[in-house]
C-alpha cells in the first residue's frame, strides 16, 4: 500500500482482501460489485465515444469476474443504442457462476458472442475485460491472441480495472500486454500504476466508485471523501 496525493494504491493481495472484507463483513455481494463496475465502465465508454448510438463497441471478455464486469458494460451500452459484440477469450463452456449468468443474459439480449474468428478493426472502441488483478503471469492462448489483435487493430482500448497482461503490483508489462488509451480502475488504484514503465499501457487513468463501504476507505489512507463530488475521478500520474 502506498498513498500519493491522498490516493491509496494497493497490491493485488491488498485489493483481494478489500473485496473479501466488503463481501464478508459488510454484505456487499459480488453481483452488486459487478453491476457497479460494469455500469461505471459503460459510462466512461459513453464519455469517450460522445454519442453511443450506432457506435461499434467490442468487449473482449475473460471467464472471471473481470469478464463479468465487461459483460455488464456490454449490456448497458447495448441498452443505450451502441452496436455491441462480445469476443470471448475462452470457450463459453469455461464460464462459471456469476460470469456465466452474465453471459447468458447478454446472449438472451441478442448481443453477438464469438469465441473465434473475431474481427476488431473498424470498431469505434474496444473494452478490455480479459484479465483482472488476480491474474499472475503473461496472457496465454486465445486471451493472448485477443490482446495482440486488439493492439494491432488501431482501435482505442478502454481497459477495465487493469490492462490485461500488466502486473497489478509491480506495473511490469508481460508479453503480450494491452496498450490502453484509457483505464478505469475499480475501488482503489493498483500499485503497479505508479511504475513509470506501466504508463504507455495504462493511458488516461480513472478511478471508479463501485460502492465499497465508506469504512473501508476510511481505513486505507483516509480516502472516505474520494467520491464526494463525483463517482469517477481522473488520476494524474507524474
Amino acid at each position: 500500500m502506498r498513498s500519493v496525493a491522498g490516493i491509496t494504491y494497493l497490491t493485488s493481495d491488498e485489493m483481494r482482501q478489500i473485496d473479501k472484507d466488503a463481501i464478508s463483513e459488510f454484505g456487499v455481494d459480488v453481483l452488486s460489485l459487478m453491476e457497479n463496475a460494469g455500469s461505471q465502465t459503460a459510462s466512461l465508454a459513453r464519455m469517450i465515444l460522445g454519442k453511443v448510438a450506432a457506435k461499434k463497441v467490442v468487449c473482449l471478455v475473460g471467464k472471471g469476474n473481470n469478464g463479468g464486469d465487461g459483460l455488464v458494460a456490454a449490456r448497458r451500452l447495448h441498452g443505450w443504442g451502441a452496436n455491441v459484440s462480445v469476443a470471448l477469450g475462452v470457450p463459453k463452456s469455461d464460464f462459471r457462476d456469476i460470469p456465466a449468468k452474465q453471459l447468458a443474459t447478454v446472449e438472451k439480449l441478442g448481443i453477438p458472442v464469438a469465441d473465434e474468428g473475431v474481427k476488431l478493426s473498424g470498431s469505434d472502441l474496444l473494452i478490455d475485460a480479459l484479465l483482472g488483478y488476480n491474474t499472475i503471469g503473461a496472457p496465454r492462448g486465445q486471451v493472448a491472441d485477443l490482446v495482440r489483435l486488439g493492439n494491432i487493430s488501431r482501435v482505442p482500448i478502454l481497459a477495465l480495472d487493469i490492462p490485461s497482461g500488466l502486473d497489478p503490483t509491480t506495473g511490469v508489462p508481460n508479453d503480450p500486454c494491452i496498450v490502453a488509451k484509457t483505464t478505469v480502475t475499480l475501488g482503489f488504484p493498483k500499485l503497479g500504476f505508479l511504475n513509470p514503465d506501466s504508463r504507455p499501457y495504462v493511458g488516461n487513468l480513472y478511478l471508479a466508485d463501485i460502492s465499497l463501504p465508506r469504512l473501508i476507505y476510511a481505513a486505507h489512507g483516509k480516502m472516505e471523501s474520494v467520491f464526494e463530488k463525483e463517482s469517477m475521478v481522473r488520476l494524474l500520474l507524474e
